[in-house]
């Protein structure tokens, strides 16, 4: 390596080169030496339809080897500004039990949390986000960045109150989410009942339907996730389907009329700033993406959800 000296750092080597790892961090399941671990949640038992999210981290994995170190229009360098290290996966040793499953998601990031990591989670469905704040926020209830095509603050479904599309109708009821520090953002697509959302509503979310973020404007809507987070401790979710089927076709409930990746970029840097004690990238279904289209938006995204988590984070150390 000695005749070539750019490539002694092994995450800029060829990218064809190495075991994949989450934007090929460094691989450290004893969760030491990590100040932000991406951890994968593969787990889709909280799914409504179609599953297969279980299988996203892996795929996550593979196309985030193509990211490289540098973010080009922000100029962050999160590898620079935090020890990043790629954790493992939550272990979900009773996968056809839900909630004996949230349990040991929990207790996964039970032990993320008491070593000090801020986490950025794969998932996995979004059921997955409810256990992850029961972890993060044990102590007082956190702000939201949701940035989806649905609310997920429905009730009851077919049995069952803990599924992907009712982590947060959960979380503020128990104590772990503070609803008026909360924004949602993407929402759309057809319902069988028009107050599905009457929770987000009633609770004193701030929902931006997707026709209000066209009205509004990229830059209004920025204003808006600042203005509803309030300054305090904010977590950041983000469902792949919130982007239109263009871009993320795999994924269990698509919605036409989403974002493009580029506005969901924009979004998402534009949370700079923002206090973040953890981050989520869900609904990543490789069985519905054949040619890979949706793992490589969810690998962008979880880039750029990296980065601001981990400029947050080195501003906190300083």
């Amino acid at each position: 390596m000695t005749d070539y000296p750019e490539f002694d750092d092994p995450r800029a080597r060829p990218r064809y080169v190495g075991l994949p790892t989450f934007l090929r961090a460094p691989y450290r399941e004893d969760m030491s030496d990590t100040d932000v671990g991406i951890i994968g949640v593969p787990y889709d038992g909280g799914v409504t339809s179609r599953p297969g999210a279980r299988h996203g981290p892996r795929e996550v994995r593979n196309q985030s080897t193509l990211l490289r170190m540098k973010n080009q229009t922000t100029g962050l360098a999160p590898h620079d500004l935090c020890r990043v290290s790629d954790i493992g996966d939550a272990w979900v040793p009773s996968p056809f039990e839900l909630e004996r499953s949230h349990k040991s998601i929990q207790d996964t990031f039970d032990q993320v949390v008491s070593n000090g990591i801020v986490p950025v989670a794969v998932g996995g469905d979004h059921s997955v986000s409810l256990p992850i704040l029961r972890a993060l926020a044990a102590e007082a209830p956190v702000g939201m960045v949701h940035i989806d095509a649905h609310c997920d603050t429905g009730d009851d479904y077919m049995g069952s109150k803990f599924h992907h599309g009712a982590p947060f109708s959960r979380a503020v009821e128990e104590g772990l989410l503070d609803p008026k520090r909360t924004i949602q953002i993407g929402i759309r697509g057809s319902l069988n009942d028009l107050d599905l959302w009457k929770f987000s509503h009633d609770s004193g979310m701030r929902v931006v339907y997707m026709h209000d973020f066209h009205a509004m404007g990229m830059q209004s809507v920025i204003e808006e996730i600042h203005r509803v987070t309030g300054g305090g401790k904010v977590y950041i979710s983000f469902d792949i389907d919130s982007l239109d089927p263009a871009f993320a076709p795999g994924t269990g409930t698509p919605e036409i009329g989403g974002l493009s990746t580029l506005e969901a970029q924009q979004l998402i840097r534009g949370c700079s700033g923002l206090d973040i004690i953890g981050a989520d990238m869900v609904e990543v279904a490789p069985p519905f993406d054949p040619a890979g289209t949706t793992a490589l938006a969810g690998a962008g995204i979880l880039f750029e959800l990296l980065c601001v988590v981990c400029e947050s984070v080195n501003r906190n150390q300083t």
